[in-house]
């Protein structure tokens, strides 16, 4: 059995700081923390539903003692009444009681009335003579009135009884004076009080539960305006939030924040500088091997020595491919440094990008085409490319040399990928209604088998027994941009309608439109 101390301090632990990593067993045992609403909101009402039935425990004694009140002193009254009766008789008491005064205490049609006189040496001068004693401790001195409650024949019932004492008695002791009721009238007074208290009350709860539930709404309200104010910033905006604007219990997270954004702004400066070094110290290098490789291609040499050179040139060509899609993928990792969004013209883009391509898949006698809104395109009519006004304009909000660069790496792949002599369309297909653009990339190559369309766009995941000089970055490439961009990027089958026999990879990037201001 656990030991409730142990959880208690884990507990105060766990609040005391709750955004610090658990252990591992705590990450898996514990649920996910419960929202700060719900925490604040129990901790008000589940004061207030346990003081209600309290609250309502003490309605209850402040009722039964405000009832006994009044009826409490008109049972004084009854006493001192049938006291004033009391008159000595030859050293006795006894008791002369009109029948005024009989009817009079007789006279409640509620309650039972009973009343009992005992004289000087304890004789029962009048009234009930089963009615119970007070203690000889309890009596009190003539002419004070005392109350108690009791019980006679198994009934409740409320006691005044006072003490007399009338000249020329003789006895040891005082003459007693009981009068005693039932208690039907004084519960149903109570019962009265409870009710005009205690019924306002299940319309004052439920509506004081709306006021606290509103009250909490309004005071979290500057929360939902912070968490408002950083969800539509755009990715590169690094600017602090203003903290003298924040209620002063949130000023310091937002403090804190804003030297998060500070510290992360001076590493992506730092890494943004890194990398313009890295492609100027790495590409430079390669492109001067790559040319003084193909210059002594060209020089007499041996049969060993050329090969050589073609081997140096090929694979400084590939180190430099590389080496571009490693500064390409670390751009599109960091989606905050600084990539300023514009309304693109994506068809354009798309455009030049297969305009690009043109020549590599002509050297492998492919049929590279573009098809967009309302034209058709293909590698067999360069002329088209320059008649880019006819084509109609599909706006996304992006960055162009990004886009640019994932449309590349899609045909860079379909190319490597399908046999010579295929067929590759890049195609920009509008929806309009879903305010949605989808950038298809389909090929008659050799598909990608479903099981492996998950880890191919992991970086440098290359499918085993495939041709093909790629380096596994080109589609985690495209999907780092499509994301940047807050696209998706799905890959399927594809089958030509018109030639059954052709089937290959549907490579599909789907951006949303931009919005109309």
């Amino acid at each position: 059995m656990a030991d409730p101390a142990l959880d208690d301090e884990a507990r105060d632990a766990r609040y005391a700081n709750p955004f610090a990593p658990p252990d591992e067993a705590e990450a898996a045992a514990e649920a996910r923390p419960r929202s700060l609403f719900g925490e604040i909101l129990d901790w008000m009402l589940a004061p207030l539903l346990l003081l209600w039935p309290m609250s309502i425990a003490v309605t209850y004694l402040v009722a039964k003692s405000i009832a006994n009140g009044p009826f409490d002193r008109a049972l004084e009254t009854d006493a001192y009444v049938l006291a004033r009766q009391i008159h000595p008789v030859n050293g006795v008491a006894e008791l002369t009681l009109p029948d005024s005064t009989r009817d009079f205490l007789r006279a409640d049609n509620v309650d039972s009335v009973y009343y009992q006189v005992l004289g000087s040496r304890g004789e029962l001068v009048g009234g009930d003579r089963d009615m119970p004693l007070p203690r000889d401790d309890d009596r009190p001195s003539p002419g004070l009135v005392e109350f108690r409650d009791d019980t006679l024949h198994g009934i409740d019932i409320r006691v005044a009884y006072t003490t007399v004492e009338p000249p020329h008695l003789s006895g040891s002791q005082p003459v007693l004076v009981q009068v005693a009721e039932t208690l039907d009238k004084r519960r149903a007074l109570a019962n009265d009080i409870i009710k005009g208290v205690i019924l306002p009350q299940f319309v004052i709860l439920p509506l004081a539960i709306l006021l606290v539930w509103f009250g909490l709404s309004r005071g979290l309200a500057p929360l939902h305006a912070l968490q408002s104010n950083i969800r539509m910033r755009r990715p590169d905006d690094l600017s602090p939030l203003e903290a003298r604007r924040a209620p002063p219990e949130i000023e310091p997270l937002v403090t804190s924040f804003n030297d998060l954004l500070t510290r992360l702004e001076q590493n992506m400066e730092l890494q943004k500088r890194f990398i313009a070094d890295a492609a100027h110290q790495m590409k430079t290098p390669l492109a001067g091997l790559r040319t003084q490789a193909e210059l002594a291609l060209r020089q007499d040499a041996s049969p060993e020595v050329h090969r050589s050179l073609e081997q140096i040139a090929m694979s400084s060509e590939h180190a430099a491919r590389l080496v571009t899609q490693l500064l390409a993928l670390a751009r599109a990792e960091n989606r905050m440094s600084g990539q300023i969004f514009t309304p693109v013209d994506i068809t354009e883009v798309a455009r030049h990008a297969v305009r690009d391509w043109v020549q590599p898949a002509l050297a492998r006698q492919m049929d590279l085409g573009y098809e967009g809104p309302d034209e058709i395109v293909s590698d067999r009519e360069p002329q088209s490319y320059e008649g880019e006004g006819a084509a109609s304009s599909v706006v996304v909000e992006g960055n162009p040399v990004m886009l640019r660069e994932m449309l590349s790496n899609l045909i860079d792949n379909a190319i490597r990928y399908t046999p010579t002599g295929g067929r590759i369309t890049v195609r920009v297909r509008p929806e309009p209604a879903a305010r949605v653009v989808h950038l298809e990339v389909e090929d008659t190559g050799i598909g990608i088998p479903a099981a492996e369309r998950e880890r191919v766009l992991e970086r440098f995941y290359r499918i085993l027994g495939r041709d093909g000089d790629g380096s596994g970055l080109g589609l985690a490439i495209v999907r780092e941009i499509a994301t940047m961009h807050g696209g998706t990027l799905t890959i399927d089958d594809h089958v030509y309608q018109e030639t059954p026999r052709l089937a290959g990879t549907l490579v599909r990037v789907t951006l949303r439109l931009r919005t109309a201001n």
